[in-house]
């Protein structure tokens, strides 16, 4: 048998690792593809075009991204003219690997969408078009629906639906010339290609997708065509046919917007790269290692899995195959240390699911963030960065409670440990290694750009395959990792050293791929190239030098082999981003549909209706809706929706109650709660796919998990009111004092919805933990309470407040006036005090010119890009009040009873400590 017969047979779980109902792995790998890379199981013929199309959709992918078209002068696309192969691929795709769903509700859906897109497109078609087609269209889409889908072959009705939505598609690359010089006027052709393109990727989205999606995109459509027939408050004019197939599919607004553009110029890169590292063998590296370092703990297979799915979340963007990935592995582990089937399960989908906001790779939703807040793709990950370790630290957290609680101990060491000075002094030399190493890299990289110009990406690629293969010289000095079977007693743990050398070299793809984004701020498409070009060199050379390293001999059988895991790579990657890029694709209807209707507008008085007014109501409608759409729609479909919706909304009423929320503060809270509704049951993916290795009741595993991941339903709510989380303005000694601060702060909060601190907790001691939490992560709520941070200055001595300000300080205006649209608006506006001799230098110098028209003060004129015209002031507008900053001692001061109160916990716990018996978990 094979080392690969024998880790794949190893990695199985089979029924018994499984427990009751639990499924085997040839189960498994059919529930990730349904849901992720297709469940069709065709035939040879079908089966290898499947292939050769993914690896031409990767490698056409790689084409794209690379520099090579500019500099050979051939095969340079546009962005436009990428989008429209990127989505032309992932219909071909999907209609070839996925079949068809036949429950009546989903033959409902399937023939009634095209029944009503057929009524739509006729209602909405202007006298004098041609509207006899139509009908047929709508016909030939339902009755390939009805004609079935079979498992195990491509019928010819489905054929031609993968060559329409591929012809459609791949129509605004070959008629782009005519498009461009007919730019809001399409003719008959255009009308028939968009038609037949939004009915075909809708069937598609609901094939790949499921149900949610397309209803949610079908519902703007009709509210797009019957916008006169709606409630008044969201009433609009209504669109007709011409302008629905201009905005939706012949120009960017639409299904070829900014979400299929992300979709293809980063996402597909960076799930590449994830594929091809796996391919590699570092998924299974991430998991020993992990448990070679934490298998001893208590209840450490469990801290293993949350450490592993962090890393292998690194590789990862779907939380059901990183949950079936490491989750073989770490619940059957998990269930032998003491662990139920639910809970074992439940930690796998929290620190699954929390992969995807791991920086530096996070989940697809986190690339449309730079497009939709305007920012570098760094200060995405460097305000994610906090709330992603500290919600893996209180995960780690939880499972040591869990483990407490039912007195679990940990796996046998594979070895003496170190006393803990000599560890100490070990660890020490280790960090002060990596930091002269780092150091020595980045002045060095510094020296060898200006010293060899040109040919300096020749020089550091050099070094790296010198390095890479230094590091593989090492890694074959030690035995080959497998996957240990999950189901044989455990004698004793991996040893931490020889495991972690044994794959070192698995870190010098991340490492390019950090270096690219962090360090030389390339874009994200450009910095996920480069890590995936290296990749595919590594799969290419790893066995054929490992052969030579080991003195195994079969040269030719090791090349061959690395061929074909490069092939295997390049194949999985297509695969993963089929759903992706239908999912882009299809919330580019919604977003087209909000910005052709104006429904942002009329959404932002209804949700203001319904919350009163009140921010955090606010908030939680949001969060809601959120987890509510986030059942049925994908991770970044559901990002796209609700931030296209109510991320502009929560800024602008929150601006108007005096509360000023960063852009990306708002986005961060709706991705952790679109993420979170991979958790919830009753449809948590996540939570399925987890059960279903765990033979554990899949409601249960969802509902524990949901509990396990509280610490991330509140953290978005903590970032929102307090932005030092985002490390927004914070200077490195603050940042670590608020990690540290924050971590200590979410750990309480954990116990105390775990219900366990040193002992059980009483009810008043979780009461007063959560008190201790809340004031460590928001001491100036308190403060606030007690002194408040701003005076009331009259109006009309602004200039004074600004003269007695601090320079850099906020001043605080709460200002009427008209809105873009000419509605009545009041808001609130901080102005920063720039430099100036005085007071009415200073107001000037913010851009403001203000007169007192009978004791109103109003605003004459405002300087163009000036921090008054960027916080929203404009001409004739009324300022109502000023608020000064006020003298207020340090927030910080509120740690102090806090402290006390936590002391006072401590004390009532180790009192009952000795006594308390450990009690099942």
């Amino acid at each position: 048998m094979t080392d690969d017969d024998k880790q794949f047979e190893a990695s199985a779980v089979e029924q018994e690792a499984a427990g009751r109902g639990g499924l085997s792995q040839s189960e498994l790998d059919e529930l990730v593809a349904s849901s992720d890379t297709g469940g069709r199981s065709a035939g040879p013929f079908i089966t290898r075009l499947i292939m050769v199309v993914a690896i031409v959709w990767s490698l056409f992918q790689l084409w794209i991204a690379s520099p090579l078209p500019f500099m050979l002068g051939w095969g340079v696309f546009n962005d436009t003219e990428a989008r429209s192969f990127h989505l032309a691929f992932a219909l071909f795709l999907a209609f070839l690997a996925y079949p068809a769903a036949r429950s009546p509700f989903q033959l409902v859906l399937a023939v009634g969408v095209p029944a009503l897109l057929t009524f739509l497109f006729i209602y909405g078609a202007k006298d004098g078009t041609p509207i006899w087609w139509i009908p047929v269209v709508g016909a030939a889409v339902i009755g390939a629906v009805l004609l079935g889908s079979p498992k195990n072959r491509v019928p010819p009705w489905e054929w031609a639906l993968a060559i329409a939505g591929a012809v459609a598609s791949l129509y605004i690359y070959f008629a782009y010339e005519g498009i461009a010089q007919r730019v809001g006027a399409p003719i008959l052709q255009d009308f028939v290609i968009a038609v037949i393109g939004i009915m075909v990727l809708l069937e598609a989205t609901r094939r790949a997708l499921g149900p949610a999606l397309m209803i949610v995109a079908s519902c703007f459509l009709i509210y797009t065509f019957l916008g006169p027939h709606m409630p008044s408050i969201i009433a609009h004019k209504g669109n007709n046919l011409s302008e629905v197939v201009n905005h939706q599919w012949i120009t960017t607004e639409g299904i070829f917007g900014i979400a299929l553009g992300v979709s293809t110029s980063f996402v597909f890169l960076f799930v590449l790269f994830g594929s091809l590292l796996d391919k590699a063998g570092a998924g299974n590296y991430f998991i020993q290692v992990a448990f070679s370092l934490m298998g001893h703990m208590r209840g450490g297979p469990a801290k293993a899995a949350v450490v592993s799915s962090a890393m292998t979340g690194l590789i990862s963007g779907s939380s059901i195959a990183n949950v079936v990935t490491t989750g073989t592995f770490t619940i059957p582990l998990m269930k032998r240390v003491g662990f139920n089937s639910e809970k074992a399960g439940a930690v796998e989908v929290a620190s699954s699911v929390n992969g995807q906001i791991m920086p530096p790779v996070m989940g697809a939703a986190a690339f449309l963030m730079v497009e939709y807040v305007g920012i570098p793709y760094f200060d995405v990950v460097k305000h994610a960065f906090l709330p992603a370790v500290i919600s893996y630290i209180a995960l780690v957290y939880i499972v040591h409670l869990e483990a407490m609680k039912a007195n679990m101990q940990g796996l046998p060491r594979a070895y003496e440990p170190k006393p803990l000075v000599a560890w100490l002094i070990s660890l020490a030399f280790t960090i002060a290694a990596i930091c002269a190493l780092s150091f020595a890299v980045y002045y060095g990289m510094g020296w060898i750009r200006p010293a060899f110009g040109a040919s300096a990406g020749y020089v550091v690629f050099a070094l790296l395959v010198a390095v890479y293969v230094g590091l593989l010289y090492v890694s074959c000095r030690e035995a080959r990792l497998k996957m240990e079977d999950p189901n044989a007693p455990v004698t004793k743990l991996p040893v931490p050293g020889p495991t972690i050398r044994s794959g070192l070299h698995f870190l010098l793809p991340v490492v390019v791929l950090v270096w690219s984004l962090m360090i030389d701020r390339l874009s994200p498409g450009l910095s996920a190239f480069w890590a995936a070009a290296f990749m595919v060199f590594i799969l290419i050379t790893q066995r054929p030098i490992e052969a030579m390293f080991r003195g195994e001999g079969d040269f030719g059988g090791a090349v061959k082999r690395g061929f074909r895991e490069l092939l295997e790579g390049l194949e999985a990657g297509a695969r993963n981003m089929i759903g992706i890029g239908i999912a882009t694709a299809t919330a580019g209807v919604i977003v087209g549909a909000v910005s052709q209707t104006g429904v942002g507008s009329a959404l932002a008085d209804v949700v203001e209706v319904l919350s009163g007014g009140n921010i955090m109501a606010i908030l939680v409608l949001t969060a809601i809706l959120s987890l509510i759409l986030g059942m049925g729609l994908p991770t970044t479909a559901n990002y796209i929706v609700v931030s296209a919706l109510l991320a502009p909304v929560i800024v602008t009423l929150g601006q108007q109650n005096g509360l000023i929320v960063p852009l990306i503060a708002v986005h961060l809270f709706v991705f952790y709660f679109g993420i979170m509704a991979d958790v919830t049951p009753p449809v948590g993916l996540a939570s399925f796919a987890a059960a279903a290795v765990s033979g554990g009741d899949p409601i249960r595993t969802g509902v524990v998990a949901f509990f396990y991941s509280l610490r991330t339903a509140a953290l978005p709510f903590l970032f929102i009111f307090n932005t030092d989380l985002l490390l927004i303005e914070v200077g490195w000694a603050q940042g670590i004092f608020v990690f540290v601060v924050s971590t200590v702060a979410m750990l309480l909060f954990a116990a105390a919805t775990q219900g366990w601190f040193l002992a059980r907790n009483r009810i008043y001691e979780t009461v007063l933990l959560l008190l201790v939490a809340f004031t460590l992560f928001r001491p100036g709520f308190w403060m606030d309470m007690m002194v408040p941070p701003f005076e009331d200055v009259p109006p009309a001595q602004i200039e004074q407040a600004f003269g007695e300000a601090q320079v850099g300080q906020d001043i605080r205006m709460t200002v009427n006036g008209m809105n873009a649209v000419g509605d009545p608006v009041t808001f609130t506006a901080l102005i920063p005090v720039p430099e100036g001799e005085t007071g009415a230098d200073r107001v000037l110098a913010a851009g403001i010119e203000w007169i007192d028209n009978d004791g109103k003060v109003i605003i004459d004129n405002v300087t163009f890009d000036s921090v008054a015209q960027k916080a929203g002031l404009d001409w004739d507008q009324e300022i109502l009040e000023v608020k000064a900053p006020a003298s207020q001692p340090s927030k910080y001061w509120m740690f102090i009873p806090a402290l006390v109160l936590l002391a006072l916990v401590v004390v009532l716990q180790r009192r009952r400590r000795p006594v308390a018996q450990a009690q099942p978990a």
